[in-house]
């Protein structure tokens, strides 16, 4: 920490109070100009300061308190401003300020302050050392805001009531606070405190005291004669038992011990008090030793969640009204009395509960088989949450009860539902994941209060109807059907919820649905029918006039439906269907924000008029994917992305896919999920790669690069990320050179709820971790610094997770230090998948594996993921990646095999060691660009500006003597330098001509498939995969070693050489095509960059030899290669001094 000191002499409160010499004039503004004054103003706290003597604070200070007053501009003069005092008797001062920044700037200030509606005043975050002085002329302030500053309290303010100290690292109790009498609030917070002193029971009239995370054991006895204290903060200290004096405080109605050292909770130490709220969180109690009921009356809320109880014994609380038990080992449970409203009791071990009288009860995450008994009695029941179990029958009351509202039973085992439902009150019904082949036939006929069902994830084939005549009843307004057995004849029966508003029947049989249907649903606003057999989407949708979502990607849709004509649609997502041609209206929705048509091979659109739609998506043109192999991406992998918005049409997350990373045959992959806000992912989206790409640079260990990348994106981050912050998950694929016994590698790095999974032999590989409270090295961590744990589990309130992007101002409680997992890649591996907090807070990494493994296209298998959370009911934004691999055996380069003495450099990763050399095992499709010269006698050959030197005898030995140092078969061979290298060589049209040693006319020659040409270079693409044949004998490749020192490996019967298809491919080529060279020597890596190839000149820098000289210079070419010494080393770039 540095920190810079002013002069005394220096006004140090500029950032908490304006000042500055300005014209004033009290009093109306009609009198005479000359009266105006320059006069010394000040405006801090809530008052407005007019010295009356110029420039000076000698004399004395006009005092304006403008709490509810007013503030306006004075549009005759320039730069003016009335400050207006509230009451009967209000007073006003203009002030003429000399330009209008400094105008803007009162403005602002004071307008903010007069909107207040008590006397308060936030100074927090100041980096305050002293208060300011101009502060105690505000002497009608009553609450004082001083949170995060570096002040010692020692100035009075006799009026004040509530003052916040809280994180000032004051080390010790500041004694002058105790001299304000008048408090009634008073926040000594995060101060690091070890004791409190004893002069504060001086102070009668405090209500509220808070002493959270601070460093107290005990507390002193003098604290007992505050008998007006109700709320008493103790949470996060090292209390190991509960404080004597605290019987002394009768007036105590709130207590909060969360987080301390607690081992036992007597409760006799309660007898005499008045407590009703006791928050026991987040201790290490295992038993309660009980006292009389009697003397506990008073307690209405307990709450011991995260604790290590296995019996709870909450019946010795006669008027408890909420109990909180979460996350402990309970396995009996015992409740009583007619006051118990709500029991919150989930993620326990299994659970017998006696439960009578609730209102509210959540039971989910227990392992239960059955419900508990005693909830048939409870007659107010509201709330049932018993997802997550293993139940496997539901009691019949539950589809009968008069007062049950909301029912969870998701994730179980129930096979079917009761059969007799009779008029229940049942507003919204839970059943998705289970394994139910129908549903009740007269559910909609008897539920008449039924606003939303989710059944999805089940084996329906059916729904029941919803009346037995034409008039219906039912108000059903949201039906989630996802993941079913669905087929056309369920069609018809959802014309009964004339009032449905929101239908997901995606991922079912589906093979129509039928216009005058689709006709009568006229209050649907979002559909979902994603993953049937679809041709079409009704023309009838028209009539739909309050659809803003339509999603049905993965059908059979040739026809692209007429919904853009709806004024009120946001979001079209078409994706992955048969598409051609589009008529676009020629007005577009004024709301629409998505627009996603990608995985349409035969879509013919002009998407000009469509750039302006904020998240608009279309497949490239084909001719770039052959052109441009980083589109198209290595053989190995494949992947595709997909995002949609949550609640308010927010895209809170961001998909990062780079399929060849820094132009190498590495790849990046990432996820990041801002939760409700938009700029953190966006910027980590739009950096992070730059960061990593850096970062390989720049690190010397494996191990670290991926932790650098994030601690670098943190600081990146800037302003953003001291409020805001986001998850993020990053995989990156590359080739281990130092690594023989692999292809390829996997680094997954993750923070916050981000997550990626691998799939390995058709099981879940986790790669990620969860960091929160609940990892007992993340809570260790945070209680050493002090932060305050909420109840809703959130550090300081914000977040909860304790590693995350961003949220600067919590350091060092939260960091972005991520976990990082590598592994090697095998032939076992199919996919692995990047998600959102959304996605996996709706399946989990098993259900995720087993819904996209027979999924073929990593596109469709990303929406698919997609839209099943979406589902079952997923509403926060969700991003979602799947990448597919295809690392076979054969994948590394036979080179894996040799041990050359000095590797070299490697694209993107680390500086080679100076001894032991591995070859890359990895190796696919090598795209370089070469000159037509090149093309008859070395078609693989690397162009490069730079003259190679002669190989290392060591390097050659295992070419000139293949049967000692390669196994049999025909094999390629690269050198590893060149096995991701992309090169460029321009070169001239004429030059071409008279270096071309081919007898044919360029347009009489048979097109070279895998050779791709675009007017001024010649794009080369070659396999130099693991050639072994197929015959059964095979022809041992010959090498040719030539003077300079290249050397050509002719591997004339192998079959496997050839270009790329479309869908990653390769194709097998002609003999006669099959060659592959072994480049001498690695360039160099260059200072300031990654790998890349040595720059070309440029073709237009080039003489263009004119027509009549062409034959003259064709004849000096012919004589110079006829004189060259056999000994002098060929180029493989032919710079033509032309």
């Amino acid at each position: 920490l540095i920190r810079h000191y002013k002069p005394i002499t220096m006004e140090i409160t500029e950032r908490v109070q304006l000042s500055g010499l300005y014209n004033v004039r009290k009093g109306k503004l009609q009198l005479p100009v000359n009266r105006w004054s320059r006069r010394q103003v000040i405006l801090c706290g809530t008052c407005l300061m007019v010295s009356s003597v110029k420039a000076s604070h000698t004399g004395k200070m006009h005092i304006l308190p403008l709490i509810g007053g007013k503030v306006e501009e004075v549009k005759k003069h320039s730069h003016c401003l009335a400050f207006s005092s509230s009451g009967p008797q209000s007073q006003t001062y203009y002030i003429n300020f000399d330009s209008f920044t400094e105008h803007l700037r009162w403005y602002r200030h004071a307008a903010k302050m007069v909107s207040q509606r008590i006397s308060s005043v936030d100074l927090s975050c100041c980096g305050l050392e002293t208060l300011p002085p101009n502060l105690l002329y505000s002497q009608d302030l009553t609450h004082l805001n001083l949170k995060h500053n570096l002040l010692p309290a020692d100035q009075k303010l006799l009026q004040l009531q509530s003052l916040n100290l809280s994180n000032n690292q004051l080390g010790s109790f500041p004694l002058p606070v105790c001299s304000i009498l008048t408090l009634t609030e008073l926040n000594l917070s995060c101060n690091r405190l070890a004791s409190v002193h004893s002069a504060v029971g001086n102070m009668h009239n405090l209500q509220t005291f808070l002493l959270d995370g601070n460093l107290l054991t005990t507390l002193p006895n003098e604290l007992g004669s505050l008998h007006r204290l109700a709320y008493l903060g103790l949470s996060f200290n090292e209390f190991r038992q509960i404080p004597l004096v605290l019987e002394q405080l009768n007036g105590v109605e709130r207590l909060c011990m969360a987080g301390n050292i607690l081992q036992q909770l007597p409760l006799q130490a309660f007898r005499l008090l008045r407590i009703k709220h006791v928050d026991l969180r987040l201790n290490q109690i295992s038993k309660l030793v009980p006292d009389e009921p009697e003397f506990l009356r008073h307690v209405t809320q307990l709450d011991v969640r995260d604790n290590m109880l296995t019996v709870l014994d909450a019946s010795l609380f006669p008027r408890l009204e909420v109990l909180h038990c979460e996350r402990n080992r309970i396995t009996c449970l015992r409740v009583c009395g007619c006051m118990l409203k709500a029991v919150h009791a989930s993620s326990n071990d299994w659970l017998n509960c006696n439960t009578v009288s609730l209102i509210v009860s959540t039971f989910y995450r227990n392992r239960m088989e059955n419900i508990p008994d005693g909830l048939s009695e409870s007659k107010k029941l509201e709330v049932l949450d018993i997802s997550h179990n293993q139940i496997t029958e539901l009691l019949p009351w539950l589809l009968s009860s008069g007062s049950l509202r909301k029912l969870l039973a998701g994730h179980n085992r129930l096979q079917r539902l009761p059969e007799h439902v009779e008029r229940p009150v049942l507003e919204v019904l839970d059943v998705q994941h289970n394994q139910l082949q129908a549903l009740p036939c007269n559910l909609f006929l008897k539920s008449h209060s039924l606003r939303c069902l989710n059944a999805s994830a089940n084996q329906l084939e059916n729904i029941p109807p919803s009346s037995l005549s034409e008039e219906s009843h039912s108000i059903l307004q949201e039906l989630y059907l996802t993941n079913n057995h669905l087929t056309d004849k369920c069609v018809p029966l959802l014309t009964g919820h004339s009032h449905l508003r929101v239908l997901h029947m995606a991922y079912n049989h589906l093979q129509t649905f039928a216009a005058s249907k689709m006709a009568k649903l006229e209050d649907l606003e979002e559909v979902d029918l994603s993953g049937n057999r679809l041709k079409t989407i009704p023309t009838t949708i028209m009539n739909c006039k309050r659809m803003h979502t339509l999603i049905a990607h993965s059908n059979a849709i040739e026809v692209f439906p007429e919904v853009l004509q709806l004024m009120d649609m946001k979001c079209v997502d078409l994706s992955c269907n048969e598409l051609g041609e589009i008529a676009l209206p020629e007005n577009l929705p004024p709301k629409l924000q998505e627009l996603d048509l990608t995985g349409n091979p035969r879509l013919n659109l002009d998407h000009k008029t469509l750039d302006n739609i904020r998240c608009f998506r279309i497949d490239p043109p084909s001719t770039s994917l052959l052109a441009h192999e980083s589109v198209m991406g290595p053989a190995q992998w494949s992947h595709g992305y997909t995002e949609a918005s949550g609640v308010k049409n927010k895209l809170c997350v961001a998909a990062l896919s780079v399929s060849s990373f820094c132009g190498t045959r590495e790849a990046l992959f990432g996820v990041f999920d801002g939760d409700r806000n938009v700029e953190v992912p966006y910027l980590l989206q739009c950096t992070m790669n730059d960061i990593l790409a850096d970062e390989l640079h720049k690190s010397k260990s494996e191990e670290n690069y991926m932790t650098n990348t994030f601690l670098v994106m943190q600081r990146k981050l800037g302003t953003a990320g001291q409020k805001l912050g986001g998850s993020a998950a990053l995989c990156h694929i590359r080739h281990d050179p130092l690594d023989s016994g692999g292809c390829f590698t996997l680094t997954a790095a993750n923070v916050g709820k981000c997550q990626a999974i691998l799939c390995r032999d058709g099981k879940p590989l986790p790669m990620s971790v969860i960091h929160n409270i609940t990892v007992q090295e993340e809570y260790s961590r945070i209680r050493q610094h002090k932060a305050i744990i909420t109840e809703d589990n959130k550090v300081n309130g914000v977040t909860d997770s304790t590693r995350i992007m961003g949220y600067s101002f919590l350091y060092p409680s939260v960091l972005p230090r991520p976990h990082v997992h590598t592994l090697p890649l095998t032939p076992q591996d199919e996919f692995f998948i990047l998600g959102s907090r959304g996605l996996w807070e709706s399946m989990s990494p098993t259900e995720a594996v087993e819904a996209v493994r027979n999924v073929p296209d990593a596109l469709a298998a990303a929406k698919k993921l997609c839209t099943l959370a979406q589902g079952y009911g997923s509403t926060e934004s969700l991003s979602t990646v799947v990448v597919r691999l295809s690392i076979g055996e054969g994948c590394c380069c036979c080179c894996c095999a040799l041990a050359p003495s000095q590797p070299p450099p490697s694209p993107g990763l680390y500086p080679a060691p100076s001894i032991g050399l591995t070859h890359p095992c990895s190796a696919s499709e090598l795209s370089s660009e070469v000159s037509t010269s090149e093309m008859s006698s070395e078609v693989g050959s690397t162009a490069s500006s730079d003259e190679p030197q002669l190989l290392p005898e060591v390097h050659l030995a295992p070419l000139l003597h293949p049967a000692l140092h390669m196994p049999t078969g025909n094999r390629c061979a690269l050198h590893p330098a060149f096995q991701r290298q992309m090169s460029c060589t321009p070169y001239c049209s004429g030059a071409a001509m008279a270096l071309s040693d081919n007898t044919l006319d360029s347009e009489d020659e048979e097109p070279i498939a895998g050779v791709f040409s675009n007017g001024s270079r010649v794009e080369v693409e070659a396999d130099i995969h693991n050639c072994q044949s197929n015959r059964t004998s095979s022809t041992e490749a010959t090498v040719e070693t030539q003077a300079g020192g290249i050397t050509s490996v002719d591997v004339g019967q192998t079959k496997s050489f050839g270009c790329r298809r479309g869908n990653g491919s390769v194709a097998p080529q002609e003999k006669s095509h099959n060659l592959i060279e072994v480049a001498t020597e690695a360039p160099c890596r260059k200072m300031g960059g990654y790998f890349t190839a040595p720059a070309q000149p440029d073709p237009d820098d080039q003489l263009i030899i004119p027509p009549e000289l062409e034959d003259e210079v064709k004849e000096i070419i012919k004589q110079q290669e006829q004189h060259r010494s056999p000994n002098q080393q060929p180029t493989d770039y032919y710079d033509t001094p032309l």
